[in-house]
Parts: C-alpha cells; structure tokens; sequence
C-alpha cells in the first residue's frame, strides 16, 4: 500500500469513503459523529491545497484518506488533562477507508510519525474502533478538546520513542 498527496479529481472518490466510514460508524453504536455533512467537499479542497490531505493507494485503487496537519489550533485548548508535551506536533485528521484494506490507521501512524515525532489525534467518545486504533498504537489518552461546531472529542497524543 502506497501514500500519497491527495489530488483534486480524487475528490469524488474520497466523499464516497466518507459516507462508508459514516456507515461503518452507524453500525458500530456511533450515530453522531460526522453529521450535517461533514466532512464537506469544501474542507477536503481545502485539505488539498494546503496540502494536508493524503490517500491510500492499493492495486491503482484509493482505499482510504486522511489528513495530516502540522500545529492545528484545535489543539491548543485541552480541558480534563493535558498534552504529554509541548513540542511541535502533527495532527491527524478524517480518516477514512473503503473497508477493501486492512490496517490502514496504523499505516497512517507509521508515515505521520516518519514525518513528525509528535502526534496529536482525537476521536468522538463514540467511536470506540478510532479509540482502540489509537491506544493500540500507543497513543495516550490526553483529556478533552473541542472541534470546529463546539462539540468535544477525546484527545490523545504520541511520542514516538
């Protein structure tokens, strides 16, 4: 499995992913996340040209995305704990995938972590694979931040080594 830089004729391929996801949430108990119709063909161009959004890419087929930014301003308010440093960090965002690929979170880990040795990550408290994803790979569980409509999620972070 490859990563690479999200490309704007991607787009159409990538909301698809995204009402997967939406429909593999539902059915695991998680029925508020991702509503209203995020995330938006709107956030995903952004994404693109600032540069930090990314598929995978399995037998010429995209079978997942994410986004990768480094220093989101989402993160600088926690409540209910604390970041486990204050290094610069890379956050990652929407990811997403077909269900056609196994162990694309850890894949994503993998290369974040290659570019930057600081991560940040958060996740609905319903989402419960995002979660275990997550703590698997060893990413500690940090407190409370709340995303762009207000709503809060569980942070986490990693440091790698």
């Amino acid at each position: 499995m490859n990563i690479r830089k999200t490309r704007k004729e991607d787009v159409p391929v990538i909301m698809d992913l995204y009402e997967n996801a939406k429909a593999f949430m539902r059915s695991k108990g998680n029925l508020t996340q991702w509503n209203d119709g995020y995330p938006s063909v709107e956030i995903i161009t952004e994404d693109i040209d600032n540069g930090n959004s990314y598929v995978f890419v399995e037998n010429d087929e995209i079978v997942g995305t994410f986004a990768f930014i480094i220093e989101d301003p989402t993160y600088q308010v926690i409540e209910d704990g604390e970041w486990h440093s204050r290094k610069i960090y890379g956050t990652i965002h929407r990811i997403a995938s077909s269900g056609k690929a196994k162990g694309l979170a850890k894949t994503c880990f993998d290369y974040c972590s290659e570019k930057i040795d600081y991560l940040r990550i958060d996740t609905h408290e319903d989402n419960q694979p995002m979660q275990d994803a997550v703590l698997r790979y060893g990413f500690k569980k940090c407190g409370i931040i709340y995303v762009r409509d207000g709503s809060k999620r569980v942070a986490f972070d990693y440091i790698k080594g």
